[in-house]
């Protein structure tokens, strides 16, 4: 079964309950996983969720019905993998490590501030006693943005992670819950930006900025809610807070974020979310080792899928 399909109602299914007509072959093929979809909030017709307990409601010819088994947010809260030291380990061999990192903390230290808690220290200390392996950084996320970064375990294997993003050959892609609906629902972003040092944040760049550098990223609306929409975002280019600047540059700010605010007044400007609503939620690059395609992915957490549950909550008690 496909992970996302839509069907016409045809005349002869007229009448069918919803359950009912989601249990044939070919679609959830059970009554129970039916069920499960429409209660997790997997099911639109004609482009509206359906509320949950909606299994009895009778489907009329011409209806679109779209089951969206991989819906961000409607996933059950599975096995999360293992804390060790504190961190959730998704990945680890004699050459790489991925951690699941939570919001609110650093990936690396700050410059001149060793002793700030991050990832990497918690990784110094679980490697203490293994004098081959070493937590070098690869990449990072912001402090208060939560999700996939990628540690190399020796100087060799983080030299050839180093190249491959310095080529653009890993797939990053990001769930954000960007204020208002962009418009188009699919497109591109492409920026001159340069980094301000006194505002600590990437602007426009001019004409005249010499240190100008490409920013470019693919965005697609994921679903839509009154006054905002999730995006999946592909990067292209890995510029700190990238994905923060554009997102405010083509009118669309991050929920939540303070740095990279929206206008007053804008469409959502109102939400509260207590950090940017940014998760690092997949990475794809070439094993160090051998060179086969690895793919890993971080569950949405908790805050961001819980607040996803409000919004689409808030949504039906407004129709």
């Amino acid at each position: 079964m496909k992970s996302d399909q839509t069907w016409t109602v045809a005349a002869d299914e007229d009448g069918q309950r919803l359950d009912k007509y989601l249990a044939a072959p070919g679609r959830a093929a059970s009554r129970s996983r039916a069920a499960d979809a429409i209660a997790r909030g997997r099911v639109f017709i004609d482009g509206t969720e359906v509320e949950a307990g909606s299994g009895a409601r009778l489907v009329r010819p011409g209806e679109q019905v779209r089951l969206w088994m991989d819906r961000p947010g409607s996933a059950a809260k599975a096995p999360r993998p293992p804390a060790r030291d504190g961190l959730e380990i998704i990945h680890e061999d004699a050459d790489v490590v991925m951690v699941n990192k939570p919001a609110g903390l650093l990936s690396v230290p700050l410059d001149g501030d060793s002793a700030a808690p991050s990832v990497q220290a918690i990784l110094w200390d679980r490697y203490r006693s293994h004098r081959s392996r070493e937590p070098l950084v690869v990449h990072r996320i912001d402090k208060d943005t939560s999700g996939l970064v990628l540690f190399a375990l020796h100087e060799a294997a983080r030299a050839a992670l180093v190249a491959q993003f310095a080529h653009r050959t890993p797939d990053r892609v990001y769930l954000a819950l960007v204020n208002g609906h962009p418009m188009p629902a699919e497109g591109v972003w492409h920026d001159r930006l340069v980094w301000d040092e006194s505002a600590f944040v990437q602007r426009r760049a001019r004409d005249e900025d010499a240190e100008a550098k490409d920013a470019e990223c693919a965005y697609r609306v994921v679903t839509t809610f009154e006054d905002a929409s999730l995006i999946e975002v592909r990067l292209a280019t890995g510029r700190q807070g990238q994905i923060r600047a554009q997102a405010q540059l083509h009118g669309h700010s991050l929920v939540g974020d303070r740095r990279y605010r929206p206008r007053e007044g804008a469409p959502g400007y109102a939400l509260r979310f207590p950090r940017q609503a940014l998760h690092a939620q997949r990475l794809a690059f070439d094993h160090p080792a051998d060179g086969r395609r690895v793919e890993y992915m971080a569950p949405m957490p908790a805050d961001l899928r819980e607040f996803l549950d409000k919004l689409r909550r808030q949504a039906r008690q407004g129709r």
